[in-house]
């Protein structure tokens, strides 16, 4: 990786919001926007399965960057269950995209709550053409704005989790997939939990095939 992975500050509406940011050498390389889990449950913007997602995209010549939400690390501001974290999102793919003006496509991405987070954010923001959501909740969240889904993507999530219910994730499914002109595919990994643990390589090899994929298409 030639270019090395920056530690930056983005003015958010709490204050600044810590990030880490990798710039690709291509003018017109895809951008991507990767969100962290549960803050009140100790996530970062440096979990494992965050950084995994981070490296996925610079790997696949994408300018991206990963957040900490406010209260997280050195982001100002405190935890706001959800809507300010939605509001920093937001800050954060605005930043992204004044970096990279001339970009060929717009992806976010999320685990866990990041992936609900990620999810509202695709709703309010026509640009963005793909998605992936790693390990969503629809048993604590619900997922129901989601309808109709605007654009295709990805939803990943370990047939072992223990915090989810495999019904809710069929019943997700099912809800987005009868959706027509877009392709939500949904990505079962085999004796994963919730985290992936012991399990990164197959979440790892799942991620870069759809990155891969859905990049040649622009």
């Amino acid at each position: 990786m030639g270019n090395k992975i920056a530690e930056i500050f983005i003015p958010g509406p709490a204050g600044r919001l810590e990030a880490k940011y990798f710039k690709s050498e291509k003018n017109t390389s895809p951008i991507a926007l990767v969100l962290q889990p549960h803050p009140q449950y100790g996530g970062t913007m440096n979990n494992k399965v965050v950084v995994e997602i981070f490296n996925m995209f610079i790997e696949n010549n994408f300018s991206v960057c990963r957040v900490n939400f406010r209260g997280v690390g050195k982001s100002d501001g405190e935890f706001d269950n959800g809507q300010g974290e939605l509001a920093d999102a937001a800050a954060a793919l605005d930043w992204v995209e004044r970096e990279n003006f001339d970009n060929s496509q717009c992806w976010i991405s999320g685990f866990s709550f990041g992936s609900l987070i990620a999810m509202q954010l695709l709703m309010r923001r026509p640009e963005i053409n793909r998605f992936i959501a790693i390990s969503p909740q629809p048993n604590v969240y619900d997922f129901s704005f989601l309808s109709p889904c605007p654009t295709s993507g990805l939803m990943v999530y370990g047939n072992k989790d223990e915090l989810v219910p495999l019904e809710n994730l069929n019943e997700l499914n099912k809800k987005l997939t009868s959706q027509k002109g877009i392709k939500v595919e949904f990505q079962s990994i085999p004796n994963a939990n919730h985290f992936f643990t012991k399990s990164e390589n197959l979440l790892i090899k799942t991620l870069n095939k759809y990155i891969k994929k859905e990049t040649t298409l622009f």
